[in-house]
């Protein structure tokens, strides 16, 4: 390994609502990882990954260097040597594989960088999402900066707006308690920027912009509210409107084949589902009170536990 190992992240909360100054809860998670590596010589390494790097080396060297500058020095003498990103963090599945990549460049190459041992202020923070929102523009058009962000300080990042982020702590993980966040793989992969697109194509119409606004973050931040204080039966009350209201009004982000299963958690209490980025694939995020029952409800679908309750 050329770096340290960066993770994936979980945006729990404030996917979309973020955009329009909700709160938001983005948390590391340590399943999926990645780090720079230059290959041994003749051994096997990600061609893929070594073009992409050399790419968004060229991107990097056209951004503001007031904002940030780059030991091209160092970084060219990298990439003659064929480094790449070795990651086990899916691509389109909306957990941070670029946002993670944007963290190890920064980590690695940045030039009088704010590191995670200073005391990262609100100020700190600011400008390194300013900072990892410029450079993880490369791969998605355009980008809040919070998933690199994430993955580079590996702390639950508490985004109360645009303007003011923090770190937090959140409850400890109880690891015999019944309840649990978890993933379901959806099977599908997708661009960030198509879901976005279509997004913002919605927020034209009077009526969704008026949900967003009036319903939805409302709902969504008072979720992050209730994980963050712990405040367990109002969390699950918020997140089946919650889950009611993403079913209702994004049905073009979520895979077809699972309109039926979210519609059915809401019923029967079993478990309520989200978002997990930007939707249309990737992961969808479950949350449940009881999760041997969810389980069960759901065994048709590999799950992944991201939190126990």
């Amino acid at each position: 390994m050329k770096g340290p190992i960066f993770f994936a992240k979980i945006l729990l909360f404030g996917e979309y609502g973020i955009i329009k100054d909700s709160k938001g809860l983005s948390i590391p998670y340590n399943f999926y990882r990645g780090a720079l590596k230059i290959p041994v010589k003749n051994t096997q390494f990600s061609e893929e990954s070594h073009k992409i790097l050399l790419a968004f080396s060229n991107y990097l060297k056209n951004l503001d260097v007031d904002m940030v500058s780059f030991n091209w020095k160092k970084l060219n003498f990298d990439l003659e040597r064929k480094m790449y990103f070795d990651s086990s963090i899916p691509q389109g599945y909306g957990v941070g594989s670029s946002g993670a990549l944007v963290a190890a460049i920064y980590d690695q190459y940045a030039i009088d960088k704010v590191t995670i041992l200073e005391n990262l202020t609100k100020k700190k923070l600011l400008y390194l999402k300013n900072i990892f929102s410029l450079m993880e523009s490369f791969f998605h058009g355009k980008s809040s900066g919070l998933d690199p962000l994430n993955s580079y300080l590996s702390l639950p990042i508490l985004i109360n707006s645009k303007e003011h982020i923090e770190t937090t702590g959140i409850p400890s993980q109880h690891a015999s308690g019944k309840g649990a966040v978890f993933l379901i793989d959806s099977g599908v992969s997708v661009t960030t920027a198509s879901m976005v697109s279509i997004f913002m194509e919605n927020m034209k119409k009077e009526t969704f912009s008026n949900m967003m606004r009036d319903q939805f973050i409302k709902y969504s931040d008072a979720c992050v509210e209730d994980f963050v204080h712990g405040n367990l039966n109002s969390l699950f009350k918020n997140m089946k409107s919650l889950s009611s209201l993403v079913l209702k009004n994004f049905e073009s982000m979520i895979p077809n084949t699972f309109h039926q299963l979210w519609k059915a958690g809401i019923d029967s209490n079993d478990y309520y589902l989200k978002l997990c980025g930007s939707g249309g694939g990737g992961f969808i995020l479950g949350f449940t009170e009881d999760f041997e029952k969810a389980q069960k409800t759901l065994k048709d679908y590999p799950l992944e536990v991201v939190y126990h309750f």
